[in-house]
């Protein structure tokens, strides 16, 4: 896929295009967040363990990963095994899964630290608005390459 992308530049151009659209109207959307933590009832965004992992099963981001390494490291580029496949995707595996579980860690850590400190003052309004101006930088420099 992303070969066809490079060569048809109209459709590189399509798919940038709606990336950073999708960028701007997040940006926008934390721009307008105005409501303090606990304001909405906030039941709904507690999915809990077994609806975290199973989330994890339709993450886009991470099965285009699994995709682009398996055809890149496992199978080689002319679609053909490599010579050792087994072997390869158990290094492959592993690493995605410690990746994975690190990342997730880390993300569920630092999520539970700033609930509290994001919880006073205007904090999260500040905290929004840091972020829609990263996301509005990173539509910028996508579209200038």
């Amino acid at each position: 896929m992303g070969a066809l992308i490079l060569k048809v530049p109209t459709l590189r151009w399509g798919v940038k295009g709606l990336g950073v659209a999708y960028l701007i109207w997040l940006a926008w959307k934390l721009l307008r967040q105005n409501s303090p933590p606990g304001h909405r009832d906030s039941s709904p965004l507690q999915p809990g363990f077994v609806v975290g992992v199973g989330l994890q099963f339709v993450n886009i981001k991470a099965w285009m990963l699994a995709l682009t390494v398996t055809a890149g490291w496992v199978v080689n580029a002319g679609g053909q095994a490599a010579p050792n496949p087994g072997e390869r995707l158990l290094i492959v595996a592993s690493l995605m899964a410690f990746f994975a579980f690190t990342s997730n860690f880390t993300y569920a850590i630092a999520g539970s630290l700033l609930r509290n400190w994001l919880a006073k003052n205007q904090r999260l309004r500040w905290f929004n608005r840091l972020l829609a101006g990263v996301l509005l930088a990173t539509s910028i420099w996508m579209l200038a390459v």
